[in-house]
């Protein structure tokens, strides 16, 4: 489920239409902001804003935006105060659920993201409640189309060989897991071979994974949805495989 939620992500940004495209752009300019804030405004040396840029420009995000979203992390807009928060959770079946959102009101998100649990068979929990069951690690994906005509077993061995803990291979693509100071290296690995790379972050991956029956499935589905969907929300993960 969260492997599959984040294909599902990367699809419904290439399609997404002018009114969802709207809240991408607004997501991506708040991850923007928070990731010069952090770092500083240069790409090469802060690897999490170049992230966020690549994921931009792959929107179509246009440049003016981009450049705005670093000036305001720079302070160039001080009414603006954004903060980052990752909030834990309960889904449908006893999942574990890891929210990450950026937001300029703390209260009005944390209210929003409980009402979206409890409609959903969720419940909101407290510091490390679920956090544990997660480790945060780099995550490259690539496009099945990607590899068409490609011999993946030769990819996913050098793969490995060039740092990767682990590589998922699924009915979307491949998901390369390494620790996050290798993504970096992992992401160029499959530049330099001229593979096109869907997506390369952090991403909060479950130590064990939770099997659900098909019912909550469903729910645990849409509940994932409601909350990507939510402005303020740049990631959901959960331990449900």
């Amino acid at each position: 489920m969260s492997g599959h939620s984040k294909w599902s992500t990367i699809k419904r940004q290439k399609g997404a239409t002018d009114a969802k495209r709207a809240v991408l752009f607004t997501k991506l300019g708040h991850a923007i902001t928070a990731s010069a804030r952090q770092g500083g405004a240069d790409p090469e040396t802060n690897f999490r804003l170049r992230l966020a840029i690549e994921k931009a420009r792959a929107a179509n995000m246009p440049n003016e935006n981009v450049d705005r979203a670093v000036r305001r992390g720079l302070g160039a807009d001080t009414g603006l105060q954004l903060e980052e928060i990752l909030y834990e959770g309960f889904g449908p079946g006893g999942s574990a659920l890891l929210i990450q959102a950026i937001t300029n009101n703390r209260n009005r998100t944390v209210g929003e993201i409980r009402a979206l649990l409890g409609k959903h068979e969720g419940s909101l929990g407290g510091a490390n409640s679920v956090a544990w069951q997660f480790e945060n690690r780099g995550v490259v994906r690539i496009e099945a189309e990607s590899l068409r005509g490609l011999d993946k077993e030769k990819i996913i061995l050098e793969a490995i060989e060039a740092g990767a803990e682990d590589v998922q291979d699924s009915a979307e693509g491949l998901a390369i897991i390494a620790p996050t100071d290798k993504l970096a290296g992992m992401q160029k690995f499959f530049s330099d071979r001229q593979i096109t790379v869907a997506s390369a972050d952090t991403e909060f991956v479950a130590k064990q994974n939770l099997k659900l029956n098909d019912a909550d499935a469903e729910k645990l589905h849409n509940l994932m949805e409601a909350l990507e969907n939510h402005e303020d929300v740049s990631a959901v993960w959960t331990n449900a495989g």
